[in-house]
């Protein structure tokens, strides 16, 4: 059983060398919408670093400024609804202190209705919330599939084997230049998106 195992074991490693030599000696086919240059005998893989492509995308950017702009006016929005809120409790509470309501049915209606105002305003706020999150994970949604539309694209004629993508370093420590195709797939992206926008 050992001599099998071990016959396996060697047949599989040589499988393995003989795999890596092929694919090392196969030459890259250049693309013409990607300039990154692959050196003879290199890999035929690529990254792209997200978070610089976060930054430097046109789109991104602008999603980003319109998520945080929407944020801003919810924040907004609460606020003052809050702050109103706020005056009319204290308001309440001043007059059931000096008595000013003429029926106590008077100041329980009032109590109820600032009691009402209080749940709508939390009601608001999940709302808000919500439809923040859903806009954030459609613009992602979108953003992801722009950049990976764009990726088959430009690999349409098999250049790359893989496309990896890295954030901040957490996946791909240290390559080599020409490995890193994210500046190539910015400008193409800003590009294509100025296109759009102009039509």
């Amino acid at each position: 059983m050992n001599k099998i195992q071990i016959c396996i074991d060697v047949i599989l490693a040589a499988a393995i060398v003989a795999l890596c030599v092929i694919v090392l000696k196969k030459p890259a086919t250049p693309v013409a919408a990607a300039p990154a240059q692959q050196t003879e005998g290199a890999m035929p893989i690529a990254f792209v670093n997200l978070d610089s492509i976060l930054q430097g995308y046109t789109f991104a950017l602008e999603a980003q400024d319109k998520l945080m702009s929407r944020q801003e006016n919810a924040r907004m929005e609460l606020n003052q609804k809050a702050r109103t809120l706020q005056n009319e409790m204290v308001d309440f509470q001043k007059k059931l202190e000096n008595n000013a309501f003429l029926s106590r049915q008077r100041a329980e209606s009032e109590q109820q209705r600032i009691m009402k105002k209080q749940q709508d305003l939390e009601n608001r706020e999940a709302q808000l919330t919500q439809e923040i999150l859903q806009e954030n994970q459609q613009l992602q949604a979108q953003l992801a599939d722009t950049i990976l539309n764009y990726l088959k694209e430009l690999n349409a004629e098999g250049r790359y084997q893989m496309i990896f993508s890295n954030n901040a370093k957490d996946n791909i420590l240290l390559s080599a230049d020409g490995y890193d195709i994210t500046s190539e797939v910015v400008s193409a992206l800003n590009a294509r998106y100025s296109t759009k926008s102009k039509k």
